[in-house]
């Protein structure tokens, strides 16, 4: 959704900084990465910091792209790495919030977290099976750039197992709104 809608409003703002910027766009997602990992092993044990870790860790994920385009080094491993490492990413944000939540003797935020979890990776794996089937998929209610706000916003907040709760619930409702469209545009 956030995507659709303001998929490369970040380019012009970020291109005078991305033309300046020395590292190679696969070199950006690495430390986009590497970032996420830490703001991940903080979430186990501080929800509100490493919440804050996250939004922070997460611009590397725009400014990879900005560069990539502004610099016209896009490639085909280039999107594919970073589609790895955001689901890397993904599963390393939710089992850090749902172990921190385990710690705490909280179940259903825990539960919540692995649902959310298998959703989140439906989203992306019902993406790209339609697309290698050669079907436009790219659309939803809730994508990668709503999930990582929303979730770090709850753990900032203080409102982890509300996020939890729809992510759980809209991740699933993501992935059976793509299979929808795959099962209509299947149909013709």
């Amino acid at each position: 959704m956030i995507g659709e809608k303001f998929g490369h409003v970040f380019d012009k703002p970020l291109e005078g900084i991305a033309r300046r910027i020395p590292f190679h766009p696969n070199t950006i997602t690495a430390a986009g990465f590497l970032l996420t990992l830490c703001a991940s092993a903080v979430l186990v044990s501080d929800l509100t910091l490493g919440g804050l870790l996250v939004l922070g860790a997460s611009f590397f994920d725009v400014l990879d792209g900005v560069v990539a385009r502004t610099n016209l080094k896009q490639s085909a491993f280039g999107a594919f790495l970073d589609s790895v490492l955001d689901r890397y990413c993904d599963a390393f944000i939710i089992l850090a919030v749902g172990l921190n939540l385990l710690a705490a003797g909280n179940r259903t935020g825990f539960v919540l977290s692995f649902i959310s979890l298998v959703g989140s990776f439906l989203v992306s794996y019902t993406r790209a099976r339609a697309e290698g089937l050669g079907f436009e998929c790219g659309s939803g209610f809730l994508e990668r750039p709503e999930r990582v706000v929303l979730i770090s916003l709850g753990a900032i907040s203080g409102l982890i197992v509300p996020a939890l709760w729809i992510l759980a619930v809209f991740t699933q409702f993501t992935a059976a709104q793509r299979i929808y469209r795959v099962w209509k545009a299947a149909r013709g």
